[in-house]
């Protein structure tokens, strides 16, 4: 696999414990569970991981800047939503957190739909929300690259507005990457022009590939003015010793996710959103795809990155995500239950395989 390729985990960040599967442990949640998660990142050749955010879950930037602390190479990729943050205010928080970690910081935009009245937000149609996301995008960056920033938009107004501390250049990175994900064609427009990395879900090889080319046409048709959109995999990978072994617990898991009705998987199961489902309806085609990607768990409550499973030995595993690379995926969001002693498997087991 390609040396450019990034290598990050998820800490699911969730006051519910068993979170997909997860050991159902006392203090699961707690800032000394999570650092050892974080801890275990680092020591394990992961680059950072995606932290979940959501309302009814615990503050995902709060999380983010706590367990960045107590790092010193871990990378949070911290899920955030338009709405729940405005432009400025955000961009302070993120520029400051960039400076304390010396440039570890990088953003999940989230537009999909949440309790918006919970926290006092507001959004109309579909049209309008991404309209609303794309706007927040380009003046954050403008927040972070530019000085004295004067938008009126049509959602978000600044006046004459720095950031400090000022995002410091390093390489060719000039500010904390955009992760984005949507598969509706709204969402494609946004990420053909704002985004800096595409996210997928789990989708069949042919799927992404269909939606790279998309994008970059897209990209092209929009007058992107920004470097060439990047693409991720947002996946499961249950990986054992050997593929007879990793079969067999995966369809015990599965059968448990049907005993009790995906109780703890489906966290982010909105058949309204286009991306999921698109990876719902795949199991209508098999219950398994390409090689290994296992479409069984969308029956009974999986729900985004946990829809579908990449299956079997490390080899076989690798071997499947080799080919995603293949079509432009470089960065890559790994996980599976229970996260820490997945973290250590994966990290010693799988990720020397695709750096070789």
């Amino acid at each position: 696999m390609s040396k450019n390729s990034e290598f990050l985990c998820y800490i699911p960040n969730d006051v519910k414990a068993g979170h997909r599967g997860d050991s159902a442990v006392e203090n699961h949640n707690s800032l000394d569970t999570l650092t050892s998660h974080a801890r275990a990142l680092e020591a394990h050749g992961w680059k950072g991981a995606l932290i979940g955010t959501g309302w009814g879950r615990p503050d995902t930037f709060t999380v983010a800047a706590s367990l960045a602390a107590r790092t010193t190479t871990f990378e949070p990729l911290i899920a955030i939503r338009p709405g729940y943050w405005r432009p400025a205010n955000f961009a302070s928080a993120a520029a400051t957190l960039d400076h304390l970690t010396d440039g570890r910081v990088r953003i999940n935009i989230v537009s999909g739909k949440d309790n918006l009245p919970a926290y006092g937000d507001s959004e109309g149609d579909q049209a309008h929300r991404y309209a609303r996301t794309k706007e927040f995008m380009r003046l954050v960056r403008r927040l972070w690259t530019e000085e004295n920033v004067t938008s009126a938009g049509e959602n978000f107004r600044v006046a004459e507005s720095t950031v400090v501390p000022r995002i410091q250049v390093r390489g060719d990175r000039r500010h904390p990457k955009f992760y984005f994900g949507g598969a509706s064609e709204a969402a494609e427009r946004v990420a053909a022009t704002e985004a800096d990395v595409q996210l997928f879900w789990g989708e069949p090889l042919e799927g992404v590939r269909e939606r790279i080319a998309r994008l970059k046409a897209l990209s092209r048709e929009l007058d992107r003015d920004l470097p060439p959109l990047e693409f991720g995999l947002r996946i499961t990978t249950l990986v054992r010793d050997t593929t007879e072994r990793a079969w067999t617990d995966a369809e015990a898991k599965v059968a448990e996710m049907a005993r009790n009705k995906g109780t703890g998987w489906h966290d982010h199961q909105r058949a309204l959103a286009v991306g999921q489902q698109r990876l719902l309806d795949l199991h209508e085609r098999g219950d398994v795809l390409d090689d290994n990607l296992y479409t069984a768990p969308g029956k009974f409550g999986g729900g985004g990155a946990g829809t579908t499973w990449l299956v079997g030995s490390a080899e076989d595993v690798a071997r499947s995500l080799r080919k995603y690379q293949d079509l432009g995926i470089t960065h890559f969001v790994l996980s599976d239950t229970p996260y820490l002693s997945e973290i250590k498997r994966q990290g010693d087991q799988l990720l020397p395989l695709l750096r070789g």
